[in-house]
C-alpha cells in the first residue's frame, strides 16, 4: 500500500449545511450566514455549501456562496457540491464568473452529476434531461465551462450542448464577462463506490471514466462518503495517476479534497447517537440504503484526528468538514480548538510504509 511520503499540512474547511436552516428550528438563513463569519475567525481555510433542486430541498448555493462572500475576506468559498449536469452551462459560467469576480478570486468549483437516488431522478425527469445519460450531459458542460472560463468564448458541438461562436462580448464592453481566476479551480466529484458492489469490469471502466473526466477537466478531485475504507482512497488515486498519465499530465498538480461528515462528542456512543439522528433527517433515503458509519468518524477529538491522519498520509489535501450535529457553532468551535491546532501547529505526520 503507498502512503505519501512528503511532508504537507492539509487544509481544512466548513461546509455549512444549507439544508440545515429548512430542518433545525435553532438554525436559520441568517444563523448560517453569521457562521460563514465564524469559521474564517476560527482559522479554518474554506466555507462551503451543498446543491439540490427539489429532492432535498435547501437555499440556493451560487447566491447563498454571494452573500458568503460579502461577510468574509480570506476563506475560499466553494460547492460540495453543486449539481452541474441540471444546469444550463451557459447561465452558470455566468454566474459563477460573476461570484467569482465579487469574492476577488476565491471561489472553487465543485461540480458533480448527481447520485442514483429516485428524487434525483424526478429532478431529471422534471427538467427534461436524460438521467440514464447523465455522465454525457455532465461532461459536456464541463467541456462548456472550461471554453468559456479560459478563452472567453466556446465553440462545441455535442450531443446535448450545440453552441457556435458563443461569448459574453457584445462588441461594447471592454472584455468578455469572465471569472478572475481563468478558469477558477475545478474540484471535480466522483464517488463510485457508492453506486454499489458491480463486476470488476464493470467498475473498472466506471472508475477509468471518471478519472479521466478529472483530469481533462480539473484542478483536483473531491470524494466523500467511504470513510471505513481508506484504501479505497488509495485504489481511486492510482487510477486518476494512470489517466493523467495516459494524457500527459502530472497528478501531483491536482488537490485531492474529501468531504467528510463527522460528530465530536466527549465519548463516542454519545457522538453516534446524535450523528445518527442528524443524518437521518438531513438524508432521509441515502441514510436508510447505507452505513452512515461511511459518511465519516465519531468520537472524541482524539478519534477524529486518527482518522484525519489516516487520509491525509493517503493523500488528501484539503478536508471539507460538514458536522453532523443540530449545534453546527459548538461543532465548529470544537474542532477549531482540539483538533485543528495539531495540524496547524504541527503539519501532518506521514509515514512511508508498506
Amino acid at each position: 500500500m503507498a502512503h505519501r511520503t512528503d511532508a504537507r499540512q492539509p487544509a481544512f474547511g466548513v461546509n455549512l449545511n444549507n439544508r440545515e436552516p429548512l430542518i433545525a428550528p435553532d438554525y436559520d438563513i441568517q444563523a448560517l450566514l453569521d457562521l460563514s463569519t465564524f469559521v474564517e475567525k476560527q482559522g479554518f481555510d474554506s466555507v462551503w455549501v451543498g446543491d439540490s433542486l427539489f429532492s432535498k430541498p435547501r437555499y440556493e448555493a451560487i447566491s447563498l456562496l454571494s452573500a458568503i462572500s460579502q461577510r468574509t475576506e480570506r476563506v475560499q468559498l466553494g460547492t460540495a457540491c453543486l449539481v452541474s449536469a441540471i444546469r444550463n452551462p451557459l447561465f452558470l459560467a455566468m454566474e459563477w464568473a460573476t461570484l467569482d469576480t465579487i469574492s476577488k478570486g476565491r471561489t472553487i468549483f465543485g461540480p458533480c452529476m448527481a447520485s442514483a437516488e429516485e428524487g434525483v431522478k424526478r429532478e431529471f425527469a422534471a427538467l427534461g434531461l436524460p438521467f440514464g445519460d447523465r455522465a454525457t450531459v455532465f461532461e459536456e458542460g464541463l467541456e462548456v465551462l472550461t471554453q468559456l472560463w479560459t478563452t472567453g468564448k466556446v465553440d462545441f458541438q455535442g450531443t446535448y450542448f450545440r453552441y457556435e461562436d458563443i461569448t459574453f462580448h457584445s462588441g461594447t464592453e471592454m472584455r468578455p464577462l469572465g471569472p478572475i481566476q481563468t478558469p477558477p479551480p475545478r474540484w471535480i466529484v466522483s464517488n463510485p463506490r457508492l453506486l454499489g458492489d458491480r463486476p470488476t469490469e464493470r467498475m473498472r471502466k466506471i472508475m477509468e471514466r471518471a478519472a479521466d473526466r478529472i483530469v481533462r477537466w480539473g484542478d483536483g478531485w473531491m470524494s466523500c462518503c467511504r470513510a471505513m475504507h481508506p484504501e479505497e482512497l488509495t485504489e481511486q488515486l492510482g487510477y486518476l495517476s494512470e489517466a493523467a498519465e495516459r494524457q500527459g499530465r502530472d497528478w501531483a498538480d491536482y488537490t485531492v479534497s474529501y468531504q467528510v461528515t463527522m460528530n465530536i462528542g466527549d465519548s463516542e456512543d454519545a457522538a453516534r447517537a446524535d450523528f445518527d439522528n442528524y443524518i437521518s433527517m438531513y438524508y432521509p433515503e441515502l441514510s436508510q440504503a447505507m452505513d452512515l458509519s461511511n459518511w465519516g468518524p465519531v468520537g472524541t477529538p482524539e478519534q477524529i484526528v486518527a482518522w484525519l491522519r489516516e487520509f491525509a498520509d493517503r493523500g488528501v489535501d484539503h478536508f471539507i468538514c460538514r458536522f453532523g450535529a443540530l449545534d453546527q457553532f459548538g461543532q465548529v468551535e470544537r474542532f477549531a480548538k482540539e483538533i485543528l491546532p495539531v495540524f496547524k501547529a504541527e503539519g501532518i505526520e506521514v509515514s512511508a510504509d508498506a
